[in-house]
């Protein structure tokens, strides 16, 4: 018994020592959630974020749509996202810029749960594997995108009823009228007609996302502890760069999703378009190369607070539910001295 007490003793001096200020094991305790974290940590966390993420900035996000409209109403033409917004709300109604957010939020939280659930747990088992446990760039990458590809099989048909809703003159009476209207008269197809674009889309956009935020940290946070500041000056500069990089592909999956009938019919394509190739080629016809920048900086100003958001609000979730799990263990430590301690007074020592 008395070994008993000695080695969780030990085990709790350690533990004090790692956790104290001149610990070293901060940054990795921080990095990741405890290794035995439950699956419901992983989607809570994420799903928190991802709403967040979706709906703070939603606005800008629905003056993003209409300006890469590539044959924008003369009503609905802007020159910057405050006129857009100014515009849209005294012509439309304060509640207009909001319009398909219900569809956002409902699709944001099971994807974004999906997302960083596949991110956390490939990631680590791809860094063990490459690395023994240390931060791989290879084991990022990937994760990421297969993490994408989860993400946008649950997002794209959110995708495709929120950017119909966002659009001037809107002929949907609401959600379900959006998509029973569109399975009508389009197919079930209809919302995935822009999958292959989203993931040739998002899967760079995630690549340089998670290069250019952990360049970001090695130069603001490089001993990786909880510092909303960096969290949020990182994640700001990655989403203000994939965003840039990514609205050729952006403004192709805008014209794939919402049909846009007046440029179709200007470049005579009869039907329903589909397909990234015959986006990239209509887009081009109708703009020529401009065409393809249409919205960048609706997409950056979007993308810059919403992704920083997403950053500090999931690596607030990483830190507290780390420093939770060490608290929890600590007590049990603790328990089990007294309970030894305990039977030792009853017993004697062996």
């Amino acid at each position: 018994m008395e070994l008993s007490t000695k080695s969780v003793v030990a085990s709790l001096e350690m533990s004090e020592l790692k956790s104290g200020n001149g610990g070293s094991s901060e940054g990795e305790d921080y990095e990741s959630l405890p290794s035995h974290a439950s699956l419901t940590t992983h989607m809570t966390a994420g799903a928190v974020a991802g709403i967040l993420e979706h709906t703070v900035m939603y606005p800008v996000d629905s003056v993003k749509t209409r300006m890469q409209s590539l044959q924008p109403d003369p009503k609905a033409q802007y020159r910057s996202v405050y006129g857009a917004l100014k515009k849209i709300v005294r012509t439309e109604g304060l509640l207009r810029p909001l319009r398909g957010l219900n569809i956002t939020v409902l699709g944001a939280g099971p994807a974004h749960a999906l997302y960083f659930t596949c991110y956390e747990r490939l990631k680590r088992t791809l860094s063990d594997i490459i690395q023994n446990g240390g931060n791989s760039t290879i084991a990022n990458g990937i994760a990421g995108s297969v993490a994408t590809v989860l993400h946008d099989a649950v997002m794209n048909p959110a995708e495709v009823v929120k950017q119909r809703m966002q659009m001037y003159k809107s002929p949907y009476r609401g959600l379900w009228d959006c998509v029973v209207t569109v399975t009508r008269t389009e197919g079930v197809a209809a919302f995935y007609r822009s999958y292959s674009t989203q993931l040739t889309m998002n899967i760079p956009f995630q690549a340089v996302h998670f290069i250019t935020y952990e360049l970001m940290q090695e130069q603001l946070n490089p001993q990786r502890q909880y510092w909303p500041g960096s969290h949020i000056v990182s994640g700001a500069v990655a989403g203000a760069v994939s965003a840039a990089v990514t609205t050729p592909l952006d403004v192709c999956k805008t014209l794939l999703n919402t049909q846009e009938n007046v440029a179709l019919s200007s470049v005579q394509v009869s039907g329903h378009l589909s397909g990234m190739a015959n986006a990239l080629r209509t887009v081009y016809r109708l703009g020529g190369v401009p065409a393809f920048f249409k919205g960048v900086r609706a997409r950056v100003i979007y993308q810059m607070p919403s992704t920083a958001i997403a950053w500090s609000v999931y690596e607030f979730f990483k830190y507290f539910l780390t420093q939770k799990q060490h608290q929890l263990q600590h007590q049990h430590q603790q328990v089990l001295v007294i309970q030894d301690e305990g039977t030792e007074a009853k017993t004697g020592p062996t």
